[in-house]
């Protein structure tokens, strides 16, 4: 594998000769001057392959991972215990260059495992049918709202407050585009306002989303929602986190028809916020409108097993204007990285990494409030994610303080929720340790005291 391949000024001509442009400039023409670097990049003259690698090096140990610090940090990304068997498998060279199956009938070991990847996401959905994976969370969520709105032939959408602000934006943008107006319905006290939802849905409306935990790391309570939902003859769409499904009601269990959520947790490194990969899951109802690709099982002519591809939205090949979704491949490596992962743990290994994350982040929510130097935002039941108040202090600067002290924290919910002020969430995963959080809690108490 060449890591540099070097090109002459004539080999440079000859190329761009090719594509009918005259100079490297004119590659660039649809891009407007306004927006262009017009100026040289500011780096050092010429170096040698050493220096380079020199320099980068020294750049790279300026910043600090997860590796260098305690991450108390969730809010969509999560730093969880990844087993080196995924890594291990994943780098095998016949995954890491098998992009897409393409040539379904010799790409067996591809669409295997695929075809493992969704029966896993079934399994843990609670759902009937998966795809092959989205680009993301957010992605999927999108996808499954414009799919809603297909299905049911309404131009409205209305959203939880209390879903990933991130995924928020993602799903308002791709509606804005989709003529699909998009209704943000409150959170009363952390979850649901089911009143205002009652008022807010209408024989307009296509869809209901929840996510659940929420980002507040609050379980909600979908009983009545879901009934609420589908007597109107919409459809509830659940964008959740993977690792709680293993001890929680699953979106197959409350009724959902839609279940959607980043599979980053499942073996996927934080990767300074991707890759990463969506998951999508549904039920056999509205298996023919999903969007991507499904790979099935089958006996060939000789009887053994093998797989194909079975269905795959065929219109974002052919006939791309009448397309349902503008997303026509996968993230293949990342889902087969959450396979693997969930194959290495099995059915009792996510159990007991969601119960260590739920015990652990209690014991931490625990401990901070025994201080009595913060309150709870709260008084609802979560997963492994909760806010408190940080006694009027300001959030940020309790985070520099965090840092100092070899400790990512939390994030600022004042950054999205306005009225959250001086709140902060943590998330305490399964691989932080008693003294990592005795140390976090010393440290915030001891902030409290400091800050003015």
């Amino acid at each position: 594998m060449h890591q540099y391949i070097p090109s002459s000024e004539d080999e440079q001509m000859e190329m761009l000769k090719s594509v009918n442009a005259k100079s490297i400039e004119d590659l660039f023409v649809d891009i407007p001057e306004s927006i262009r670097l017009n100026k040289n990049l500011n780096l050092k003259g010429p170096l040698s392959e050493a220096e380079v690698l020199n320099h980068i090096n020294k750049i790279s140990k300026e910043i600090k991972t997860t590796d260098d610090f305690i991450c108390f940090l969730g809010a969509g990304v999560y730093d969880h215990f990844i087993p080196s068997v995924v890594k291990h498998i994943i780098s095998k060279p016949e995954f890491y260059t098998a992009y897409t199956p393409y040539q379904p009938e010799i790409s067996q070991g591809t669409l295997q495992a695929i075809f493992e990847y969704q029966t896993m996401i079934c399994n843990l959905t609670g759902m009937d049918v998966s795809n092959a994976s989205m680009y993301d969370g957010a992605t999927a969520l999108s996808e499954a709202a414009k799919m809603a709105s297909v299905v049911t032939n309404r131009k409205k959408v209305l959203v939880s407050s209390s879903l990933n602000p991130e995924a928020k934006k993602v799903l308002r943008t791709y509606m804005r585009f989709s003529d699909i107006e998009i209704v943000e319905i409150d959170d009363k006290e952390g979850t649901i306002d089911v009143d205002l939802l009652k008022s807010s849905i209408d024989n307009n409306t296509a869809a209901f989303i929840v996510q659940n935990p929420n980002f507040f790391g609050i379980i909600e309570d979908l009983k009545d929602v879901e009934e609420m939902v589908h007597k109107n003859g919409s459809l509830l769409i659940m964008y959740v986190e993977p690792i709680s499904l293993s001890i929680l009601k699953t979106p197959g269990e409350i009724g959902a028809d839609i279940a959607v959520g980043d599979g980053q947790p499942l073996g996927n490194n934080l990767n300074f916020g991707g890759p990463h990969l969506g998951f999508m899951a549904t039920t056999k109802k509205l298996m023919r409108k999903l969007p991507g690709r499904i790979i099935g099982e089958t006996n060939d002519v000789d009887g053994k097993r093998g797989f194909v591809l079975t269905l795959q939205a065929r219109e974002q090949h052919i006939r791309r204007e009448k397309a349902t979704s503008n997303i026509c491949t996968n993230h293949s490596l990342n889902a087969l990285t959450a396979a693997v992962y969930m194959a290495a743990l099995g059915k009792n290994g996510l159990k007991e990494v969601a119960l260590q994350c739920f015990k652990k982040s209690h014991y931490a929510f625990q401990q901070l409030i025994k201080t009595g130097k913060f309150k709870p935002l709260f008084d609802k039941p979560f997963f492994m994610e909760f806010a408190v108040s940080c006694n009027g202090k300001s959030v940020d600067d309790m985070n520099n303080v965090l840092l100092d002290n070899g400790i990512i924290g939390g994030y600022n919910l004042e950054k999205d929720f306005k009225k959250y002020k001086n709140t902060i969430l943590l998330c305490v995963t399964e691989k932080r340790t008693k003294e990592e959080i005795d140390k976090l809690v010393g440290v915030m108490g001891g902030a409290i005291d400091e800050l003015r």
